[in-house]
């Protein structure tokens, strides 16, 4: 008995093993700076000094941004649109493949979020109230941290505010207001009217869903695609498939050569690229040389899979010269192996567009032959986060290049305090320290913050130019000054649970709460579209959708005594058409509210109208088309009534002299009959008539 004891917790560690491993692997994507106006300033986690904002740096977990007044930022996470307005000070609390939690202490934010998965959540959290996006769609942040308000637009989809023990939910074309700190007072109206920031952001999504021809190439997930369609063009080559190459490139330009290297946690060396389409192309695929001229090869596309972020797809190799470094641009099929630690999965994910089986190892690489595709420089320019290109090269001979020995996918060399900087210029605009320093309501506990470079630099020393494992970084941790976090937890919210859950859409019944057996007949009921667009909360007497239900049997009514398309049975196929009509309605008109993947009703509604056709008027006969109805003499169309108030076109009362010679007294007495005569004439003709 004690040896299975013994043997029981060690099952359990070879069972978690795997598990550990992949909770060890670093996140699968990043946030990317893609456009920056006027003077923004960035503060890299692990450090206190604020640097200019580099464009192409990929945010994560503990960086922090300030757009200064007249400035703007956008920000790329997958799909995911992130814009910031003037003097906005916005940092990253946590960023994985599942998480995207913003801390706003002051300014406006601006989302489109275009999809999200029922495993995914996106929260903002401001000096007072922490926001959770429910569906994708579009938010206006705003956030006054001196006022201690917070502002929440939604222009399309659905959001849970939660802050001083309470929470309310925002709805399409809603703004919700929330004011006070320990007890928050809520405000709900029509959404405010637009400004010159939500008529900017417009400009920029109406020319992001423009590029649609990368997309046919690459999944909207990589980051970066949304500039390929801009500054590129696609082609076909039969040995690596689609390929993608810049329509303006310089002379001697070679893929990783026009940018500057800086030191990112948990990746270690990442390329920063200076182009404006310099990201997707630089952390996803591969390069080529073909034809004479560099493509870009993305590789397969893989359905259902994010694409993995990889700082550098890059091969260094060593030389005969001391203090430089030598890097070329790995080609199509070479397998990708990180220096920093991962799992076997992860090899596998971050290959499986190129590379199928991540077991064979490399020993020719077919860049490293191409006649100026190494790109060497010193090692202070490397360290140094200085701008790399023409003039900043160190001269070899390719003969060298081609001969030298491979040392790996990382350069080994320690980062120094200006690599985590990313910026060897001046100094970036400070932001106010009481908008640094405020604390955040939070609603998802965020990890913790990263450690401080100082702490970890004897460490990264050691370590010659690959990050800290999970077990040294623990040690560090331990062994460092505790961090303190700006973040305090919501209060549990009274009537709400204490985290936001997302009910499926074909589960909800009438006013967004879960559908139960008596929500049955009223879902049967709403289940008709509304003819002026729909309205799912509010009174439900209100809903332009009830009559609906009204007229249909109406026009199957009228059809029965025509003769279905089976004679006798219009009863049977009254009660069971309307719901399969109806079913999909429900879907099509729940989405403009935010559904769960943007931009997805596309992809669902051709698939559901299915079964809708069944009941459609179109099919049966047109009222106009029945004989009985279209010959049937109208009301006008008949002459006796037409002719009937003309009494003195009648033959009778010319013929009335015929009786004269009985005197019978006064006339008055003589016309009686004569009235009677004609009533009963009258009946006479029309019978003869008929």
């Amino acid at each position: 008995m004690s040896r299975k004891l013994l043997s029981f917790p060690a099952l359990l560690a070879l069972a978690a093993a795997p598990l550990l491993a992949q909770q060890a692997d670093p996140p699968s994507r990043v946030a990317r700076i893609n456009l920056l106006t006027g003077s923004v300033s960035f503060r890299p986690g692990g450090v206190e000094e604020w640097t200019a904002a580099s464009l192409n740096y990929p945010l994560t977990t503990g960086d922090h941004l300030w757009a200064d007044a007249d400035s703007r930022v956008e920000i790329h996470a997958g799909s995911t649109a992130i814009r910031m307005a003037p003097r906005t000070a916005m940092s990253v609390l946590n960023l994985d493949d599942r998480t995207i939690q913003l801390s706003l202490t002051d300014g406006s934010l601006h989302i489109r979020l275009r999809e999200l998965a029922d495993d995914e959540s996106f929260e903002v959290d401001t000096p007072n109230v922490a926001i959770t996006l429910l569906r994708a769609g579009e938010y206006r942040i705003d956030a006054d941290g001196d006022a201690g308000a917070t502002s929440v637009t939604v222009r399309s989809g659905s959001a849970q505010v939660t802050g001083g023990g309470t929470g309310f939910a925002v709805r399409p074309r809603q703004t919700g207001r929330a004011t006070g700190l320990d007890q928050i007072q809520q405000d709900i109206g029509p959404a405010l009217p637009q400004g010159e920031f939500d008529y900017w952001c417009e400009d920029r999504d109406r020319a992001e869903e423009q590029d649609t021809v990368s997309a046919q190439y690459v999944p909207r997930d990589m980051v970066g695609y949304e500039d390929l369609d801009r500054y590129g063009v696609w082609s076909e080559v039969p040995e690596y498939g689609p390929v993608w190459r810049p329509r303006t490139i310089d002379v001697g330009w070679a893929p990783y050569r026009n940018g500057h290297w800086a030191w990112v946690e948990p990746w270690g060396w990442t390329w920063i690229d200076d182009a404006p389409w310099g990201f997707a192309p630089f952390h996803y695929g591969r390069w080529a040389m073909a034809g004479g001229v560099w493509v870009w090869v993305p590789g397969r596309m893989v359905v259902g899979v994010r694409p993995v972020y990889a700082p550098a797809l890059v091969v260094f190799v060593g030389t005969s010269r001391a203090g430089v470094a030598a890097w070329f641009p790995l080609g199509p099929r070479e397998v990708y192996r990180p220096s920093y630690h991962v799992s076997d999965r992860y090899i596998r994910q971050v290959n499986i567009t190129h590379v199928t089986n991540v077991t064979v190892v490399n020993n020719v690489y077919v860049n490293q032959r191409v006649n100026g595709a190494t790109t060497v420089v010193t090692r202070d320019t490397f360290v140094g986060a200085r701008h790399i290109g023409r003039g900043g090269m160190v001269a070899m001979d390719q003969r060298e290049i081609g001969q030298g020995r491979v040392i790996g996918t990382a350069a080994p060399i320690a980062p120094e305090r200006v690599s985590i900087l990313a910026h060897a210029g001046p100094a970036g605009v400070r932001p106010p320290a009481r908008v640094v320093e405020r604390t955040v309501v939070v609603q998802r506990t965020p990890p913790p913050p990263p450690v401080s470079f100082e702490a970890r630099r004897s460490a990264l020393q050691a370590n010659q130019g690959r990050p800290l494992d999970a077990a040294q970084l623990d040690r560090v941790r331990s062994a460092a000054p505790q961090q303190r976090q700006n973040i305090r937890m919501a209060p549990a919210a009274q009537g709400m649970p204490d985290r936001p859950t997302i009910v499926p859409r074909q589960e909800r019944g009438p006013m967004g709460r879960p559908a139960t057996q008596q929500d049955a007949p009223a879902q049967q009921q709403n289940q008709q579209p509304a003819q002026g667009g729909f309205r799912r909360f509010g009174n439900p007497q209100d809903r332009p959708a009830q009559p609906a239900p009204a007229q249909q049997p109406q026009v199957q009514q009228q059809q029965q005594p025509e003769g279905g398309r089976r004679f006798g049975r219009p009863q049977q196929e009254t009660q069971p058409q309307p719901a399969p009509a109806q079913q999909p309605q429900v879907q099509q008109q729940q989405q403009p509210e935010g559904g769960r993947r943007f931009g997805r009703p596309q992809q669902e509604t051709p698939a559901q109208p299915a079964p809708a056709p069944q009941p459609r008027v179109v099919d049966r006969p047109a009222p106009q088309d029945r004989p009985r109805p279209v010959d049937r003499p109208a009301p006008q169309d008949r002459p006796r009534p037409v002719d009937r108030p003309r009494p003195e076109d009648r033959p009778a009362p010319a013929a009335a002299p015929a009786p004269a010679p009985p005197p019978r007294g006064e006339g008055r007495s003589e016309r009686q009959p004569d009235k009677r005569s004609e009533r009963k004439e009258r009946p006479s003709e029309e019978k003869k008539d008929k």
